[in-house]
C-alpha cells in the first residue's frame, strides 16, 4: 500500500489534504498522559481529571480560572511547535503539486510547517483567535500577547482579573473562537478562505485529483471524509487515500480506487 501511495502522489495532477486530530496526534500533540501532566498536573489535583480536552469544558467557577487554564492550553497547542517533524514532511511530499489543505484542526501547524497560508481552510476556528462571547459581531482578534500575559502572570491556577480579555465593542467577555456551538464567528477570514476551497474544488471537478485524508476520526464526518468518498465517486479519475491509525476505511463504491493504510501517520509519511 506504500508503494500504491507513493505511485498516486507522484502521478496526481494536485492534491487534496483533508486533516484530522490524528494528524496533530501522531506530530506529538497528545492531549492526555505525560504530556497532559507536564502542563495541567495542578489541575488534575484539583479538578480530577486527566486529559485536555476535559479541562477544556469543565465548568470553572470563576473567569480567572477558566483563563489560566486555557491560556496554558492556548500557548502549549498553538504558539509552541509539534514535538515531531510530521507536518514538515507532509509539505516536502506535495510542495510542488497544485494542492490544498482542508482541516479540523485548530492548532496552526500547518502554517508554522510553512504550508502556504491562501492553500488552507481552518473549518472550526483557531486556537490563536478570541471572538466575543454573545457574540455582537463577526470579528475575530488575535490573542497571542493577552495570552502570553496571563500565563507568565497566573499563580495558583489563578489570572489577575485585569486581564480578562472583553469584547473591545460590547464589554462582555471574549471567547475562543472553536466550533462547539451556534455562537461560532465565521469572520471575513474564514469566509475567503471557504471561497478559495469551492474554487479549488471547482478546478478539479474532474482530472487526476489524489483526495489524501489524514487522521481523520468520526466525530465530524460530514466536513471532509465524506465528502471526499462522494468526490472520488464522482470523479472515475481521482484516488481516495486515507491514512489512519485504526480507522482507515474506504466505502465498496470506490474500492478499487482507494488506499487504505492502519498505522501512525508520522512513520508512513517517513517511507514516502
Amino acid at each position: 500500500m506504500i508503494l500504491k501511495l507513493k505511485k498516486a502522489l507522484e502521478t496526481a495532477e494536485a492534491v487534496l489534504v483533508g486533516a484530522g486530530a490524528g494528524l496533530s496526534a501522531s506530530a506529538g500533540f497528545s492531549y492526555d498522559g505525560e504530556r497532559f501532566r507536564k502542563y495541567f498536573a495542578d489541575f488534575e489535583t484539583k479538578y480530577g481529571f486527566h486529559d485536555m480536552y476535559t479541562g477544556g469544558f469543565y465548568p470553572y467557577s470563576t473567569l480567572e480560572e477558566f483563563w489560566a487554564y486555557w491560556s496554558r492550553y492556548i500557548l502549549i497547542n498553538r504558539y509552541e511547535d509539534a514535538p515531531k517533524p510530521v507536518y514538515d514532511k507532509l509539505l516536502s511530499l506535495i510542495r510542488d503539486k497544485d494542492y490544498f489543505v482542508l482541516t479540523t484542526n485548530v492548532d496552526h501547524c500547518f502554517q508554522k510547517a510553512g504550508f502556504d497560508k491562501k492553500r488552507l481552510f481552518y473549518t472550526q476556528g483557531d486556537y490563536g483567535l478570541f471572538q466575543c462571547s454573545k457574540p455582537c459581531c463577526q470579528a475575530t482578534w488575535d490573542n497571542e500577547d493577552i495570552v502570553r500575559r496571563m500565563v507568565k502572570e497566573q499563580e495558583n491556577m489563578w489570572i489577575p482579573s485585569r486581564l480578562i480579555p472583553r469584547c473591545p465593542n460590547c464589554g462582555r467577555p471574549l471567547a475562543m473562537n472553536l466550533r462547539s456551538d451556534d455562537t461560532f464567528v465565521q469572520d471575513e477570514g474564514w469566509y475567503r478562505a471557504a471561497r478559495r476551497y469551492k474554487k479549488f474544488q471547482e478546478s478539479h471537478i474532474g482530472g487526476n485529483i489524489l483526495f489524501l485524508e489524514l487522521g481523520v476520526g468520526g466525530n465530524t464526518p460530514g466536513i471532509i471524509k465524506y465528502p471526499f468518498w462522494q468526490m472520488t465517486y464522482q470523479n472515475p479519475e481521482a484516488v481516495y487515500a486515507c491514512v489512519n491509525l485504526g480507522e482507515a476505511v474506504a466505502p465498496e463504491e470506490i474500492k478499487d480506487r482507494s488506499i487504505c493504510i492502519d498505522g501512525d501517520i508520522g512513520e508512513v509519511l517517513e517511507r514516502l
